[in-house]
């Protein structure tokens, strides 16, 4: 029996999926894979000074991405542009596929933001300014929604307080509560366990990932703690005066350092420590504290005259013990 004229065996390359999807259908399909965030060549200028230099990165649906840097590196300036709370001298930030400068309003009922160091109205009590912001994000169960979440914090006992009254590391889980009111699909958190002991600390870094689990929501942290870091972040972007250093994994960004510094504080063995170091051919530098004078004067009570070194460890070769 002969065979059909049609018999030939399909193209799979022009029978692809990406050929046989509707127009509607694919273009929903790039929206639902598209970034959360978007930063192309953000700059902020004050003056001569460049805070922000042209910087460039993304932040993905479900993914957490820490923004690292040095003091003045540009990292609480670039959280305030995408907040909206400072315009930038160029470029452009999309947030959920819109243009920030154009849907302000809608951009932000969808995000929210935390950071260490900010403060509410002082004279309003603790509940009085979540109920406020509560408003402002149209949270239907109010009550319940603070109440819930100051449990979860371990903030109750703060509610009805004075916000003037609270301590920093108080304050810091206040704003924890705030952040998450509206339930953000994406989430700004500056140095967000600042001032906080280290059991609230894990216990937020908890929450945090749980939230992240349960919602898919998307994060963008700052912070200068690098175990918070290797913890919580898929990826990191890293700045210095301004501009994008590195963007990796944060274990692949570790192995790029040949180096680490290390600082020790000495009582007893400085001799033996020095020696050590020589004999491993380690660089070290004496650093002097308070009232100490010379390098070999250590064996003084602690808290009372203090001195060390600061002793250079290359990976490649035994730490100094």
């Amino acid at each position: 029996m002969s065979k059909p004229k049609n018999s030939a065996k399909p193209d799979l390359k022009k029978n692809s999926l990406h050929l046989l999807l509707p127009t509607s259908l694919e273009s929903a399909y790039t929206e639902l894979h598209m970034d959360v965030l978007s930063v192309k060549n953000l700059t902020k200028r004050f003056g001569k000074f460049t805070a922000v230099d042209n910087i460039s990165f993304s932040v993905g649906e479900g993914e957490i991405v820490g923004l690292l840097g040095p003091n003045g590196a540009g990292k609480t300036t670039t959280i305030q542009m995408l907040l909206s709370l400072m315009m930038p001298t160029k470029g452009t930030i999309t947030c959920f596929g819109l243009p920030l400068v154009t849907h302000r309003e809608e951009i932000l009922q969808r995000m929210n933001a935390s950071s260490g160091y900010a403060r509410l109205p002082w004279r309003l009590t603790v509940w009085e300014n979540l109920n406020v912001y509560a408003h402002m994000y149209h949270v239907t169960n109010r009550k319940e929604k603070i109440t819930s979440l100051a449990g979860r914090f371990e903030a109750l006992d703060l509610l009805p307080k004075p916000f003037q009254d609270l301590s920093a590391g108080q304050m810091t889980r206040i704003f924890l509560v705030k952040a998450f009111l509206n339930d953000p699909e994406l989430l700004l958190l500056d140095e967000p366990t600042a001032s906080l002991d280290p059991d609230i600390a894990e216990k937020i870094r908890r929450f945090i990932l749980e939230e992240r689990r349960c919602r898919n929501m998307s994060l963008l942290i700052t912070s200068h703690n690098m175990s918070e870091v290797e913890e919580m972040c898929d990826r990191v972007v890293f700045l210095n005066h301004g501009k994008v250093f590195a963007v990796d994994t944060p274990e692949g960004l570790a192995r790029r350092n040949s180096q680490a510094e290390v600082s020790l504080m000495v009582k007893d063995g400085l001799k033996r420590l020095i020696e050590r170091a020589k004999r491993d051919k380690f660089p070290y530098e004496p650093i002097y504290y308070h009232n100490a004078s010379r390098a070999s004067d250590c064996t003084v009570p602690y808290g009372y005259r203090e001195t060390g070194h600061r002793i250079q460890r290359n990976r490649n070769k035994p730490a100094v013990t």
